[in-house]
């Protein structure tokens, strides 16, 4: 398949520079390091290259990309889809069905895409074929380190005995590549400090007490208003505690850390990509690798101990050359090395009051994907039967057994009093608000 078509399936016009230099590299190398800032682009860096080197006539896993979280390994499963190649993907995951995952190996995809926990396991199980495998990548290679993840990405590299192309990614200089990868003279493509790359960020700094730093960051909610909203802290509980809060204000808003269910962490980011909130509060899980819209403002209610995690958080806004906004909360009692003590201070001296209306709310469908459910049968069945516009239709997300689909505020009630009783495809279904 070609690249242009590939393009024309993303609805890409063309690939930036850091993609072109990369799939250049990878015709004639075989072993690359990309380093490349937070939201340049390198899911489809690195994809490309795999697409180029995967064989029709080979059954078996062809190439395997490990990554350090869930979701990361979900986004790239969704853009290798868009891609529209003949080839099949699969993604593994902790708290994914090991049963359905197994299943998906009776007819094996050509890349496989996961945690390096999970990948081990399939391993073990002698799941897949490793003989097949002829191309690794390892996304977010630091932060796999970081994450404890260098016995289990060895154990991996070292059942595949057919390697003839490797990759990693990473957002961050890397000081030494372990022996364990076997890069050899490896090409390394530098894309850390260039002026493209460069996000427009405006930093100020909020002083408040450490008792009163709830109420403030509620203030610098109001402030800022309905634009969208990061907010990062060190602590679960911290997270817990200002979503709690919003909530109980009637402010919708998405918590989202380690500790939660993985079905509560993807639905917290489905609600925040489809506009049902502005605000997502989260440790330093939502910092880097997820696929999360353009955001305005970055809230720094906890500061990180390291710069890079500082750097990293800040660069979920002002991407793709666009401007943002960072707000760093301190007490007049902490210093940190890597915040300039003469940042300009944010004043919240007037009243402001959160805006508690979202454009959007999420409905849930009870079909999906094992019901012959798409995106365009769903969008059918909300204009025929349920009488809206397409632009009552925001984002809709379609599981294995289940849809979540994004409706105009102000449509939903009469839409569910519309639907109630219908079936969508001649299966009955039900139709109600999805649950926060």
């Amino acid at each position: 398949m070609n690249k242009a078509a590939i393009l024309q399936n993303l609805n890409i016009a063309a690939l930036n520079e850091m993609q072109n230099k990369t799939l250049n590299a990878a015709q004639k190398k075989n072993n690359i390091v990309l380093l490349s800032p937070t939201g340049s682009g390198k899911t489809l860096a690195f994809l490309m290259p795999i697409v180029e080197r995967l064989n029709l006539n080979t059954k078996g896993v062809q190439a395997v990309i490990l990554v350090p979280s869930r979701e990361l390994a979900l986004q790239i499963e969704t853009v290798f889809k868009k891609m529209g190649t003949p080839f099949k993907i699969n993604a593994c995951y902790g708290g994914h069905s090991t049963k359905t995952e197994l299943n998906n190996f009776s007819t094996p995809p050509a890349v496989l895409v996961g945690t390096p926990g999970r990948i081990a396991f399939h391993i073990e199980e002698n799941s897949f074929n490793t003989e097949s495998v002829t191309s690794y990548v390892i996304d977010e290679f630091d932060k796999a380190l970081e994450m404890g993840f260098q016995d289990d990405m060895e154990y991996i590299i070292n059942s595949f005995d057919n390697i003839n192309f490797r990759l990693l990614t990473s957002a961050t200089a890397l000081k030494k590549i372990p022996e364990f990868t076997r890069l050899e003279a490896p090409e390394y493509l530098h894309f850390l400090k260039s002026e493209d790359a460069q996000p427009e960020i405006t930093f100020s700094k909020v002083v408040s007490t450490a008792e009163e730093k709830l109420e403030t960051v509620i203030k610098l909610i109001g402030k800022i208003g309905k634009d969208t909203i990061l907010i990062f802290c060190n602590h679960r509980d911290a997270v817990s505690r200002i979503s709690e809060t919003l909530s109980k204000k009637g402010v919708a808003n998405s918590a989202f850390h380690g500790g939660l269910l993985q079905e509560d962490r993807e639905r917290a980011l489905m609600k925040f990509r489809n506009k049902s909130c502005h605000i997502l509060i989260s440790t330093d899980l939502a910092a880097r690798g997820l696929d999360i819209p353009e955001i305005g403002h970055v809230i720094h209610y906890q500061i990180p101990e390291k710069e890079d995690a500082f750097i990293h958080r800040n660069g979920r806004t002002a991407r793709m050359k666009a401007s943002g906004k960072a707000y760093i909360m301190v007490t007049k009692e902490e210093n940190f090395p890597f915040i300039d003590p003469k940042m300009p201070l944010e004043v919240l001296s007037g009243k402001y009051q959160i805006d508690n209306q979202t454009d959007f709310k999420t409905i849930y469908i009870s079909a999906g994907k094992k019901d012959k459910i798409n995106k365009v049968d769903i969008v059918g069945y909300l204009i025929k039967t349920g009488g809206l516009n397409k632009e009552n239709i925001g984002l809709i997300d379609v599981r294995d057994t289940q849809a979540f689909v994004a409706i105009s505020s102000y449509k939903v009630k009469p839409l569910l009093e519309k639907l109630e009783n219908t079936k969508l495809k001649n299966k009955k279904v039900k139709i109600a608000i999805a649950r926060e």
